[in-house]
């Protein structure tokens, strides 16, 4: 395989970055709740260093590329005119990547007939175009840009991974011809429903976190399903669950749900992060014999013997549990560690030691 990686000097590409990221932090304040604002006419994320256009890069940048590379990784080159590359002499390109440059569209992309991977991670634009003739993806990242809908993405029916974390993205939807999917991110985004994901029945990731959703419902049809996160959302109640009896790893932290049910079904259960909700007791845990780890900190929990007859002896394959931030730490701060010890023997890790 023909790999070369184009490299700035060190010192100017850190200047560069902590520049943007410092121009991008003093504006945060002004701009609409997700960040960035775009142009619905151009489909462009204005975000950048104000002042200073960036240098516009022309079919000699990639001279010494040999015409057989099969990976170009082009990150954090200031780069904002794609078809000016003529990449279309690379005819067994598999994997590109444009991670953080100023693209304004997706566009000069035709031609890579043979692309697999395709990532145009934190970039400018915010429409999805230009991928008509990419139909060998199977992962495809368009994180951190400007994105309100999805769409036009329908032919890339060989996709296994898709990002769309922190877009603008109001709606799931145009995806029911995916099914090849395993791995969906969603996160940081203005969702409000979790819907239209019945065709995805080879999901085994779903990330939903950091959105708008008040309720856990139409996942009955992901019976793959191994991880699900939903964290820092707007849930009161765990439910919805009872068709994943292939999930392992569930998250639910930041939300507002008062009570740990809804698991009945659910015994591949290993890994449950109820943190930072409003749970006042431990329960409806026994029947999860492989539970491994529990995160329950920044609740209510207050007695001990709810993790003893909850966890000892139906879950021994336990090892670590984050507590803290509990009535059960912060009223019993020097005999804490001391206790959980005692009543759950098989814990390797407490909290975070």
């Amino acid at each position: 395989m023909s790999e070369r990686r184009v490299q700035l000097d060190a010192d100017e590409q850190n200047r560069l970055f902590q520049l943007a990221k410092n121009t991008e932090s003093n504006s945060a304040g002004q701009q609409e709740e997700s960040g960035d604002e775009s142009s619905e006419e151009t489909g462009v994320v204005s975000r950048g260093i104000p002042g200073e256009e960036p240098e516009a890069h022309d079919g000699d940048f990639l001279a010494d590329f040999p015409d057989d590379t099969e990976e170009l990784e082009l990150t954090h080159l200031r780069i904002d005119d794609v078809p000016a590359l003529n990449l279309e002499r690379f005819k067994n390109l598999q994997k590109l990547s444009f991670r953080q440059n100023l693209i304004p569209k997706i566009q000069g992309l035709k031609a890579l007939t043979t692309l697999k991977d395709l990532d145009l991670y934190d970039n400018r634009f915010s429409k999805i175009e230009g991928l008509e003739t990419l139909t060998e993806l199977t992962s495809l990242d368009l994180s951190f840009n400007g994105i309100r809908h999805i769409k036009h993405i329908d032919h890339l029916v060989k996709l296994t991974d898709l990002y769309f974390v922190s877009n603008k993205i109001t709606v799931i939807e145009n995806l029911n011809t995916l099914i090849n999917i395993t791995n969906l991110e969603l996160g940081s985004n203005r969702i409000r429903v979790i819907e239209n994901l019945d065709s995805l029945v080879n999901l085994e990731q779903l990330w939903l976190g950091k959105n708008k959703i008040s309720k856990l419902q139409n996942l009955s049809h992901l019976k793959k399903l191994k991880i699900l996160s939903i964290q820092s959302n707007r849930l009161t109640v765990i439910e919805g669950l009872e068709e994943l009896e292939s999930l392992e790893e569930v998250y639910l932290s930041h939300n507002g749900i008062g009570r740990i049910e809804g698991f009945d079904k659910n015994t591949k259960l290993t890994t449950i992060d109820v943190s930072s909700n409003r749970i006042s007791k431990l329960e409806n845990l026994k029947h999860l014999t492989q539970l491994q780890e529990l995160w329950a900190g920044n609740n209510q929990l207050d007695s001990f013997e709810d993790f003893e007859s909850e966890l000892k002896e139906s879950c021994p394959d336990l090892e670590t549990v984050y507590a803290e931030g509990n009535p059960v730490q912060t009223n019993n701060y020097t005999t804490y560690r001391l206790k959980m010890k005692i009543m759950l023997p098989q814990l390797k890790q407490i909290d975070a030691q």
